[in-house]
């Protein structure tokens, strides 16, 4: 039975040093990739504009009763409405990113375009090429301090060539409100753990936004007949006689995991996007610029800072060969 898919390093990446040539490898061609694809969407991107102290003209609106804003009698002379005259803030806003460099997002089936690192790294840097065009100050979580440059891809790209072992999960305990943070993961690990680690956001008024990328094969578990899967974390091992006979509880769990997810998320006001590693990484930048662009409501935790979990021995994120859901490379 010809390969469904491979992790696209050997396993002698685990090593800090071999791990860190290897990133420095893919950065160059990866914010070219990104620079691309920032090109096909930045007609549509118009910044995070909104009302405020400012000396550059917004909008015109209708006036209400106790509006403290200045009237425009020129404009309100058009019609039988009166007008008040909008500024725009103009005070740079601070977006923290970051694209997980754990093992498992090597992955990458024969129905994929790239790995899953491949396709989390562009969208960093094409978020990080986006903002700095807007004036915004962007960050990666130890990695970087916040700062303002027309060139912050390229900045953030050096940094992370010459970067050593990079932690699992940053601490982020030091992003405070009013702040947001692009987060760009498979989120295979158990809920709860995604949870726990990403409560601290929610306690200090963070708004975040999370992008699951997903290989194709790790959502439809195209493995039949006898079948060896590889955990990439921990390098265990399970051999399945027939793993056609996996396939049902593994897409129940998998598909549980994101749902569960995506609802947390939806209770904070923060978005949850989904991008397919065989699509385009387009599709995630346009979704992410309209989530970033709305309105959302106050971060706050919900009660305990944390979804319901399914009952049963089995909880989304674990598969039923254990370790951690989709991270298992036939």
């Amino acid at each position: 039975m010809p390969r469904i898919g491979e992790v696209q390093a050997p396993a002698a990446t685990r090593d800090a040093l071999a791990r860190g040539r290897l990133r420095a490898s893919l950065v160059p061609d990866l914010l070219v990739e990104a620079r691309r694809i920032v090109n096909t969407v930045i007609a549509g991107w118009h910044g995070r504009r909104k009302r405020g102290i400012g000396e550059n003209f917004w909008q015109f609106r209708p006036y209400v009763e106790g509006d403290s804003s200045r009237i425009d009698w020129r404009r309100s002379a058009r019609d039988d409405h009166i007008y008040v005259r909008d500024r725009e803030w103009e005070a740079a806003h601070t977006v923290w990113l970051w694209a997980d460099p754990s093992p498992s997002m090597l992955y990458k089936s024969t129905g994929a375009s790239v790995s899953k690192q491949s396709r989390a790294l562009v969208l960093a840097l094409a978020m990080a090429e986006l903002l700095s065009r807007s004036g915004e100050r962007i960050a990666w979580p130890g990695l970087t301090d916040p700062f303002t440059a027309r060139n912050g891809a390229e900045r953030i790209a050096a940094q992370l060539m010459h970067a050593g072992e990079l932690p699992a999960k940053p601490d982020l305990s030091d992003i405070r409100r009013f702040c947001d943070i692009v987060i760009v993961s498979d989120f295979l690990d158990r809920v709860e753990e995604t949870m726990a680690w990403l409560d601290v956001l929610a306690r200090h008024g963070v708004r975040a936004h999370l992008i699951e990328v997903a290989d194709p094969a790790e959502e439809t578990f195209p493995y039949a007949g006898r079948t060896e899967f590889t955990d990439p974390e921990t390098g265990d091992k399970l051999t399945a006689g027939r793993a056609e006979m996996l396939g049902d509880e593994y897409r129940l769990l998998y598909t549980a995991r994101r749902h569960e997810l995506a609802a947390w998320c939806k209770r904070l006001g923060w978005s949850f996007t989904v991008n397919h590693t065989d699509r385009l990484a387009s599709d995630a930048l346009v979704r992410l610029h309209m989530a970033m662009t709305a309105d959302g409501p106050s971060v706050r935790p919900t009660a305990g800072g944390r979804a319901g979990t399914i009952a049963g021995g089995d909880r989304p994120g674990q598969t039923a060969f254990g370790g951690r859901a989709g991270r298992a490379v036939a």
